[in-house]
């Protein structure tokens, strides 16, 4: 069976999941139990095959399908892994939404909902999502749903403003991921990145992205420079930078949107990226149980940009 990846990010370390590397059509065939893994969300993790959601895409941020396996190489701290299964296919998945409200986004609220307008659009009809606002505090507008016209309606209806908690919404939202009907997740953040009223920090948001099972994407709304003193053009820039660190770390895709660009291509590219992903799967070596490990992923294709987990923390 071609299987094709649709809405998840992290590495799924799974037990049973076994595909011979001997097996000669390696790209198209999938037991089972990997199949099974984007359907249950209770995983066991006992490793014995890490399943690693890469995402390539072109200059353009387009996404670049068609590949088979043998375009890409797998390395687990530097040392170079046979890939012993490979797998493409559109499954249904959860998905949490962050729409930063806060007063620092009072003029791009129009185009931040925009954005997920359009997002919804190329959903899979079993997606289910889940909206959350940034604002003073993290404001849930709406559970797992859908009912994406009912997602839309609750966030015409929000008005922005207030101090900034986006860490502390982010940090829900993974949270709420983990009660998810679908066993792939993905969190989607249109925000401008900055943060005045966190609880948690930045650096402990970060461990918790890498730890998760969720594949961060995130849209930065770039603020006007317009009579902007330098710190807060420094402050500016340092939100933008951390929307686009979480999203690498967790092997999403990050974008950038100045307040008079048009948000429909980057929200279109966002849902065809979650969409069109392959599966890679590889016998990770034995040892160093809650060690981290550094995973690399190449394409032998020029111009591309690949997307994937930087590592994981091993649980042997």
């Amino acid at each position: 069976m071609l299987l094709r990846l649709g809405l998840s990010t992290a590495i799924l370390l799974l037990t049973g999941a076994s595909v011979s590397a001997q097996e000669p059509e390696l790209e198209v065939r999938v037991r089972p139990a990997v199949q099974e893994a984007f359907r249950s969300p209770d995983l066991r993790v006992d490793v014995n095959l890490v399943l690693l959601p890469v995402i390539v895409t072109n200059r353009d941020g387009a996404v670049v399908d068609g590949l088979t396996a043998s375009s890409f190489s797998v390395f687990e701290d530097k040392a170079k892994q046979p890939i012993v299964s490979f797998a493409n296919e559109d499954i249904p998945c959860s998905v949490g939404v962050v729409v930063d409200l806060s007063g620092s986004m009072q003029s791009k609220a129009a185009s931040a909902a925009h954005a997920m307008r359009t997002f919804f659009d190329t959903a899979n009809p079993e997606d289910e999502a889940f909206l959350l606002t940034v604002s003073t505090r993290p404001d849930t507008l709406s559970g797992f749903t859908r009912d994406y016209g009912n997602l839309e309606a609750q966030l015409s209806n929000s008005r922005a403003g207030g101090a900034t908690a986006l860490v502390d919404t982010i940090q829900l939202a993974l949270q709420r991921l983990r009660g998810a009907h679908n066993g792939r997740h993905a969190l989607l953040i249109i925000s401008d990145g900055m943060d005045n009223h966190s609880r948690y920090s930045e650096t402990e948001l970060i461990r918790l992205a890498e730890e998760a099972d969720v594949q961060i994407f995130t849209v930065g709304m770039l603020p006007s420079s317009a009579n902007k003193k330098a710190i807060e053009l420094t402050e500016e820039r340092n939100g933008l930078a951390f929307l686009q660190h979480i999203a690498e770390r967790s092997g999403g895709l990050s974008f950038t949107l100045a307040g008079y660009e048009d948000p429909v291509p980057v929200a279109t590219k966002i849902g065809h990226a979650i969409r069109d992903q392959y599966l890679i799967g590889y016998r990770p070596p034995v040892g160093g149980s809650g060690a981290w490990r550094s995973v690399q992923v190449k394409v032998d294709e020029p111009h591309v940009r690949v997307a994937s987990r930087t590592g994981y923390y091993s649980r042997q």
